[in-house]
């Protein structure tokens, strides 16, 4: 019984998978041809920068109160 789950599950993933094929080539085209890519990395890229900035931010924030508690 599990043996014939596994097929219908792997059979249906499998048309899934064929049926995404086409749209996600076509919205690369899209997306390449409109030049969003370049700005949804750059937009990307100024989030990571200020994440990681504020965690930076913070690092210093912690060691200077742990310097204090020292003293």
């Amino acid at each position: 019984m599990t043996r014939y789950f596994l097929t219908l599950i792997s059979f249906f993933l499998s048309l899934c998978t064929f049926a995404q094929g086409e749209s996600v080539a076509t919205s690369n085209n899209f997306m390449l041809s409109n030049h969003k890519v370049f700005v949804s990395v750059a937009v990307l890229t100024i989030i990571l920068l200020l994440i990681f900035s504020f965690l930076f931010w913070i690092e210093r924030r912690l060691k200077q109160l742990e310097d204090r508690q020292k003293n």
